[in-house]
């Protein structure tokens, strides 16, 4: 059965022990290396040194192995695994005092930890907050608890609340955090029969047009209620693309008068405007 990550206690790797070594319970195949630890301690930095910390890695590998091995399943490689679990071991040596007691009780919550650090740091696809990460863990160990019988159902949201003590929404939460540790590619396709589409051409964008649009529908609204001289003026001015002293002829009127004419009825459209967009949006926006 997996193991929790952030919950794994010793377990195994206590339970075999001799009976009480110094004070501490002792795994009967635990290697004897209370002499190379003395050496250790006693030697100055340099190859020999080396050369017994070498001597006690191998020997307690293969307990830093176990330990990796109990992360399995977990979507990393136990190789990898097994290489966090080796360094964590180092730090575990490099970091024992032999007078605290047996090595075992110290290097077993260290190397743990070195495992626990790397699914918390290198493993998240997504950053997750680490409020979310304890959701994620007390969700995931429920759904195992609930459904340990051969045949048991998908434990239902409610199901999974009731176990935890947690909300919904937070076993929501927890649910949508399982999977965050892979993340889908935007270029992959979403299946044969798309005709090649990916997950890209299903996402919506922001069209920029969509201000033009809801300018022009406004700006109509504001045409209509000018006079008909002026719209015409505007019509000639910005359609036609008629100079103000073609227009003043045209009308005969100044061009002075045509431009005061211009320019206020743009400022009545562009007020219409702005105001209709205020009450669709609630907040002013800048006409362009």
């Amino acid at each position: 059965m997996l193991t929790d990550p952030t919950t794994i206690h010793p377990g195994p790797i206590e339970s075999s022990v001799h009976p009480i070594a110094h004070g501490r319970p002792r795994r009967r195949d635990a290697p004897d290396t209370k002499a190379l630890f003395g050496q250790l301690v006693a030697l100055p930095d340099g190859p020999e040194r080396n050369a017994v910390r070498d001597e006690l890695v191998t020997a307690w590998l293969p307990m830093a192995h176990h330990i990796a091995g109990r992360f399995r399943d977990r979507g990393e490689f136990l190789e990898d695994l097994r290489q966090v679990a080796a360094l964590g071991l180092v730090k575990a040596i490099d970091g024992f005092d032999p007078e605290r007691g047996a090595f075992e009780s110290y290097a077993v919550p260290t190397i743990t930890g070195e495992v626990k650090r790397h699914f918390r740091d290198r493993m998240w696809a997504l950053r997750v907050p680490h409020r979310v990460q304890e959701l994620r863990n007390k969700v995931r160990i429920a759904r195992r608890e609930l459904a340990q019988s051969p045949g048991s159902p998908e434990p239902t949201v409610a199901a999974l609340a009731a176990h935890t003590g947690l909300t919904e929404k937070e076993v929501n939460a927890g649910l949508e955090a399982l999977e965050c540790f892979t993340t889908l590619s935007l270029d992959v396709e979403l299946s044969a029969d798309t005709d090649g589409h990916s997950l890209a051409d299903t996402l919506g964008v922001t069209e920029a047009l969509y201000d033009t649009v809801i300018e022009w529908e406004s700006a109509r609204e504001g045409l209509r209620g000018l006079p008909e001289r002026e719209r015409a003026i505007l019509y000639m001015r910005f359609f036609e693309d008629m100079t103000q002293s073609r227009i003043a002829d045209r009308l005969g009127i100044s061009q002075m008068h045509v431009s005061r004419l211009i320019s206020r009825s743009c400022a009545r459209v562009r007020s219409g405007t702005t105001g209709h967009r205020v009450a669709r949006s609630g907040r002013p926006v800048r006409m362009r």
